[in-house]
């Protein structure tokens, strides 16, 4: 008996000294900036960087195989950080922001048939290729709200994605799950857009929505630069965003929205002007009402 004891107390000695050697002996040494850019990351691992989570972006930085301004949810604050880390100059990059370009709800679009299956966008766009008529309407069934980290992202009672420009982050999920490509990434200091998608002639677009872009020109005519039009579809062109709220007035189908000062009909969210401003990092978990 005592030998039997003995003998696995032995072993156990055996390899715990063995155990003990090969974690030296094969330890992986670990940047110590890798660490530290680890902890001023947010932490919520959305891959908007490109990279598996906040500890494969931190790796890639510590490398150098990553440039410091990839994790929109940190903000500048974040990319200011790094860099100290990092010992190297701050990289601005503006901040962007994700729309749901449509206001096509369903009191407001066709509908070609009742769709009653699973409350998932692409597996309704499966089906006939959705049930709305507009080809690039927001079918308004949640795959966005589903895949947006922060929470962001809230479906009208007449069933159309709206997303808050409080608590966007930038990080892009919401793009990726969209099957129409109805959500666009834009600058979060341009307000006014066109929340239309379809590229439809206007003769087309007046038969199925009544909020649809006609592609008149008229936004263009108003304010030539801050316009294009593309395949009957007029764009905001952001570069001269400042000066699109005068066209908004004109536009005869009233698809020209100003974020300052409303969102689309049946959104519970408040206008840019009214709601309170703060960090990227924080804006999870907000009321967005």
């Amino acid at each position: 008996m005592l030998s039997a004891v003995l003998g696995l107390g032995l072993i156990g000695l055996v390899a715990a000294i063995a155990l003990g050697w090969a974690s030296k002996k094969f330890a992986v040494e670990v940047d110590a900036r890798e660490l530290a850019v680890n902890g001023v990351l947010p932490g919520v691992n959305c891959g908007a960087c490109g990279y598996a989570g906040c500890s494969g972006y931190a790796a890639a930085v510590a490398k150098g195989e990553a440039a410091i301004n990839l994790c929109p949810p940190g903000g500048s604050k974040v990319v200011a950080d790094i860099a100290h880390i990092m010992g190297v100059e701050e990289q601005a990059a503006e901040a962007q922001i994700a729309v749901v370009l449509c206001q096509g709800d369903q009191s407001k679009a066709t509908q070609k048939y009742i769709y009653t299956g699973m409350s998932d966008c692409n597996a309704a766009n499966n089906i006939a290729d959705g049930p709305k008529q507009c080809q690039g309407g927001c079918l308004g069934l949640g795959s966005c709200v589903t895949a947006c980290p922060f929470d962001a992202i809230e479906i009208t009672a007449d069933g159309l994605a709206v997303i808050s420009r409080e608590r966007c982050t930038g990080c892009g999920k919401c793009i990726s799950v969209c099957p129409r490509s109805v959500i666009r990434m834009t600058p979060a200091s341009a307000t006014v857009h066109v929340l239309c998608n379809s590229h439809d002639k206007g003769a087309v677009v007046r038969k199925y929505c009544e909020i649809g872009c006609i592609g008149c020109n008229i936004c263009k005519k108003t304010v030539p630069d801050a316009f294009k039009i593309d395949q009957f579809l007029a764009e905001v062109d952001y570069a001269h965003a400042d000066d699109a709220a005068a066209a908004i007035d004109k536009c005869p189908k009233n698809c020209i929205l100003d974020f300052n000062n409303a969102y689309p009909d049946g959104s519970q969210m408040k206008p840019v002007s009214m709601a309170p401003t703060a960090p990227a990092a924080t804006r999870a978990g907000k009321d967005l009402h």
